[in-house]
């Protein structure tokens, strides 16, 4: 039988204690108590700033949105309504070892998902993420530790794309921010998620088990 890939839809949650769950979650499947997940959850306005982000690329500082620095990959991004961001705590020893491949892997079940709306999104050779032309739909950091990663990626459903006029988004200053919304598509949140789950089942190759992180919290408390 597959394992599982156990999928949490969590609402709005502010990005600290997103944080702070990702991490127990994470040495909780580090010690194998419980299977991967995949956190889909949105965030109140928040700029991210990861590991090689640079404070030069907030170009605006904005008192109604908060800046974070993180332990993620990549520079600064922008999180807020209307965006599905999807968390991903995966033990790829128990997958492939193999953390470009994984990149790949969560841009391919991305291009899937806009496809099934009828958005052609792609790869692109030079950068991380998932693309329509020059323009970013969904960006994409994440952070490993014993072969269990954290973070995951953002997609652009709809909402107010000006917050990204602030930041130089993951410090590319030659490219431009899209969104499901903008290119036409009226997809709801709950039919993304829906979408998301299961084309990320279908690529990493695991049952779908729709789950409550408390829930997963708990248990995994007690079989400690």
């Amino acid at each position: 039988m597959k394992p599982k890939l156990l999928v949490c839809r969590s609402g709005v949650v502010p990005y600290g204690e997103a944080l702070e769950m990702q991490n127990q979650l994470r040495r909780r499947r580090a010690d194998g108590l419980i299977d991967d997940v995949l956190l889909l959850l949105t965030h109140p306005p928040v700029f991210t700033l990861g590991r090689s982000g640079k404070a030069k690329h907030l170009l605006v500082s904005r008192a109604d949105i908060e800046l974070v620095r993180t332990n993620r990959g990549g520079d600064i991004t922008y999180h807020g309504p209307g965006q599905v961001v999807g968390y991903l705590i995966v033990d790829l020893a128990g997958l492939y070892m193999d953390l470009r491949r994984f990149f790949r892997d969560i841009e391919s079940a991305i291009i899937e998902v806009l496809g099934s709306f009828g958005i052609d999104a792609g790869h692109d050779e030079k950068y991380t993420g998932v693309w329509v032309g020059r323009d970013k739909i969904a960006a994409i950091g994440l952070g490993v530790r014993r072969w269990v990663t954290m973070h995951g990626f953002a997609l652009n459903v709809g909402g107010d794309l000006t917050a990204f006029d602030a930041i130089v988004p993951c410090g590319l200053t030659d490219r431009g921010i899209t969104s499901m919304q903008r290119l036409g598509c009226d997809a709801s949140m709950e039919q993304v998620y829906a979408a998301l789950a299961d084309a990320f089942a279908r690529r990493l190759d695991r049952t779908l088990s729709w789950a409550r992180v408390e829930d997963l919290l708990q248990t995994a408390g007690e079989a400690s």
